[in-house]
């Protein structure tokens, strides 16, 4: 890690030094050019601490540049002054600032899944399963919510569009998309900024950005972000845990062991140092490039890098053993990950004359991942070295492999028409692999085997082509129609998927599956699940919209529209099916006080087909995998959105976020079932799987009845023309559940609040600032998801993924 740091700090210095010459005065060609040409703001300093109206905001959700108060569309578009400030870094932090979304990390494969007007999907977490908000970059899916934008590096803009996409966005934006905006070079102009911060939990952050103009028709702009911090969890230590070596021997005897193989619990075998859970340690490198040869040309390419060593989110215990720490956990397997990916996006544009733009919008990703966890999560301490109910348990990703390209050609109107139109053609590929291990031990890992098994995949892949169009009518000044449908044909397959379970062969030695072991019958496996097979489907969705103004500064609008998310293939080749979603909106969008006010709001109702589930499962005959199922009937969901923006005189900004998700009612499910809430019960024989419970009507999670955020910010004009700017962030939200299971009060968050303070002070000619932060100040427990452990006895002992706790540190920038 060392070496990275020193590397990009290095580079910062270089960039710091370099601006010496930018900061003294013009020279030479690069320095003489415009400076309002240089006033990015993704790069620079802006040359007025607040803007003057709030209405001039620009989004790109329709295909097309256009004022977000006069897109019909329920857009959140974050600049990349907000996203700074509020120290946006993931697609995780962008929940607070977002009406009606939510996230959270999964912790075996240490992923982030987003919910959106309530829908989601919380196992949508391995090779297999797909999101129902899709994220793009640049134009440019996804696949990977974790490595999208890594660490939102110099990103201009991020865009949540709400509702169906599947018209314009295509391929998973069932209920939403995220498009993230990467900052472009600029012609003709040398600027950069750097930035360094240092906070509680040993965090350091350095980023720095540069632009450099090459020449009159070309221009590159290079990024680069190291962001780390020690792990929020602790390690307990297992001494005065472990029960006495005879209390040890007395459990083994009661359980039926044969005193002569009785061993002590080895304590060395749990983890008390080295890298803790909940770490980061993430690196991010950007090289984009503009060609425009001409007025009617252009080209950007943007190579980029993301690379992740930090330590997968840990589950905590709702209550913890007496004596230990909330943030704390008895771990027996340490923490690891290796990630590294990869993203090349290309988009040429071409102005064939005044009315017609022909586009090409291309990308490939590989991402790259390696992983270890521990699912027991310490919650049972064990009595014996092979005594249950405790179990040793790690999750360990071997090795996994994503590959995906994506290509889109549109033709689109430009100008003023009658018609605005576009129409274009995509297709998109996914080649995937993986090899995840789970050994499961009754007591420790010297213990017997309670089950264990190894999924291997070693080539699934997607192919998905799509056509589509939408146009819009401009009946006359102020109304509009607009239709659009988009044809989706899409292609799954796994080919030479195995799933290998514990034969429980008396004659094969007892020992965790290690990651150079391939398993078969010689040492101790049988294949559980073949799961070669192939899934096809062909859908069309399809929008309908009507907006007019209402005078000058208004805009109401109603849509229909539908969302589609394809089906699949499940562990033992079985294929689950696709999901559609049909939409209602009505919308309004207003501006008051020259521009200086703005509210945006929105009433959906939502009815769901198929809505799928999944989550990992036990089947009858003791083998596990990963389960899905299409919930029947409608899963009915309605709520409201509402954004309101102010400056109140010239020194005040205030921005309110308020929704509500007042009904979200699953639809027909009898056999739910998941291995991360144990205890539920006995499943008939026609569910195929051994435990689960009925569902049916219960509510889905992360969906709260309301849930409000309230920014303000404040301009103090100091005397020596310098600027203090302290800022409150505050969200509150009711209780909402945690799962479709519905089990209570450990199964969801209560209603709470959390709140982030900053405070930042400019100097005169903007070209530096300095400033402190404070995030979580009132050191909340926020529960994003849940499960439990069963004992016996009909008790439960429950965990939980949390955000963050309290953090603070201090951070200092500069723009040349």
């Amino acid at each position: 890690m060392a070496y990275r740091l020193h590397a990009l700090y290095g580079a910062i210095l270089v960039a710091l030094v370099s601006s010496t010459d930018a900061l003294a005065g013009p020279v030479g060609q690069a320095q003489t050019a415009d400076p309002a040409q240089a006033q990015t703001p993704a790069a620079t300093a802006p040359q007025d601490s607040a803007p003057k109206t709030l209405d001039a905001v620009v989004v790109t959700g329709t295909k097309r540049e256009t004022p977000l108060q006069k897109t019909p569309v329920a857009i959140s578009a974050l600049d990349a002054e907000t996203l700074d400030k509020e120290r946006v870094m993931t697609v995780q932090d962008l929940t607070k600032l977002v009406p009606s979304m939510q996230a959270t990390r999964q912790g075996d494969h240490d992923v982030t899944t987003m919910t959106l007007r309530g829908i989601g999907n919380d196992q949508a977490k391995t090779e297999y399963a797909d999101p129902e908000v899709a994220i793009f970059v640049d134009g440019v899916y996804s696949p990977r919510a974790e490595a999208a934008a890594g660490l939102l590096l110099d990103v201009a803009a991020a865009e949540v569009l709400r509702g169906p996409q599947g018209t314009l966005w295509g391929r998973n934006s069932t209920v939403g998309a995220v498009n993230f905006r990467t900052a472009t070079p600029e012609i003709g102009s040398y600027f950069g900024n750097a930035q360094l911060s240092v906070g509680n939990y040993n965090a350091i952050g350095a980023r720095a950005v540069v632009n450099l103009p090459i020449s009159d028709t070309f221009a590159m702009r290079v990024a680069v972000a190291q962001e780390q911090h020690d792990g929020y969890v602790d390690y307990q230590d297992p001494v005065g845990q472990i029960p006495s070596v005879d209390a040890q021997r007395a459990a083994y005897a009661a359980a039926g062991g044969d005193p002569a193989t009785f061993r002590p619990i080895n304590p060395n075998q749990y983890v008390t140092g080295g890298d803790k859970y909940s770490a980061q340690n993430q690196s991010a490198a950007r090289v984009s490039a503009l060609w425009q040869p001409s007025d009617t040309f252009s080209w950007n390419l943007a190579l980029e890098y993301f690379r992740d060593r930090g330590t997968p989110s840990m589950n905590l215990m709702q209550r913890p053993r007496a004596g230990q720490d909330f943030w704390s956990a008895l771990i027996d397997t340490a923490p690891y990950i290796e990630r590294d990916s990869y993203a090349l996006r290309s988009r040429m544009d071409w102005d064939i004359n005044d009315g017609l733009r022909l586009s090409y919008i291309a990308g490939f990703s590989r991402f790259d991942g390696r992983s270890t966890y521990d699912q027991d999560s310490g919650v049972l301490v064990p009595t014996c070295f092979a005594c249950g109910p405790a179990q040793y348990q790690e999750d360990r990703t071997n090795d996994s492999e994503y590959k995906s390209t994506s290509h889109e050609l549109n033709l689109s109107s430009t100008g003023e028409q009658t018609i605005d139109w576009i129409v274009g053609l995509y297709y998109a590929a996914e080649k995937n692999s993986i090899r995840f291990d789970i050994p499961i031990f009754n007591g420790t890992q010297d213990g017997t085997v309670a089950w264990q098994g190894s999924f291997i995949q070693p080539k699934e892949t997607v192919d998905s082509y799509a056509a589509f169009g939408q146009a819009t009518w401009n009946v006359n000044d102020s109304w509009r129609l607009t239709a659009g449908a988009r044809y989706t044909d899409d292609t799954k397959k796994n080919v030479g998927g195995r799933g290998w379970g514990w034969a429980y062969n008396p004659n094969v030695p007892q020992v965790p599956i290690s990651p150079g072991t391939y398993p078969s019958p010689q040492n101790g496996f049988n294949i559980s699940t073949v799961n070669d097979g192939e899934y096809g489907h062909s859908q069309v969705t399809w929008l309908a919209r009507t907006d007019f103004d209402v005078g000058e500064k208004g805009l109401l609008y109603a849509s229909v529209s539908t969302g589609y998310k394809s089906g699949g293939l499940q562990d033992g080749g079985a294929t689950y099916k696709h999901e559609e979603l049909t939409n209602y909106e009505i919308g309004g969008k207003f501006s008051f006080l020259e521009g200086r006010l703005t509210w945006n709001s929105a009433i959906y109702y939502m009815d769901f087909k198929n809505f799928q589930l999944s989550a990992p499962v036990t089947f009858p005959d003791g083998n596990r995998g990963l389960g899905f199922n299409n919930v029947e009937g409608s899963t009915k969901v309605w709520g409201y959105e509402s954004e309101l923006a102010a400056l109140l005189g010239e020194n005040d900004r205030v921005n309110l976020t308020v929704s509500g998700i007042p009904k979200k009612d699953l639809g027909r499910l009898l056999y739910a079932g998941s291995n991360d809430y144990q205890g539920l019960p006995a499943c008939p024989p026609a569910s195929g799987i051994s435990n689960c419970m009925n569902v049916t009507g219960n509510e889905l999670p992360h969906a709260p009845d309301f849930a409000l955020t309230l920014i303000w910010e404040h301009d103090f004009h100091l005397g020596n023309g310098g600027t203090l700017t302290p800022r409150l962030t505050g969200h509150y939200e009711t209780e909402t559940w945690l799962s479709v299971f519905n089990l209570g009060d450990e199964d969801q968050q209560d209603a709470h609040g959390r709140g982030d303070f900053s405070l930042r002070y400019e100097e005169p000619q903007r070209r530096w600032w300095a400033g402190l932060y404070v995030q979580n100040f009132s050191d909340e427990k926020t529960r994003t998801a849940a499960g439990r452990f069963s004992p016996g006895a009909g008790q439960y002992l429950w965990v939980s993924q949390y955000l963050p706790p309290r953090t603070y540190g201090v951070n200092f920038g500069l723009h040349f």
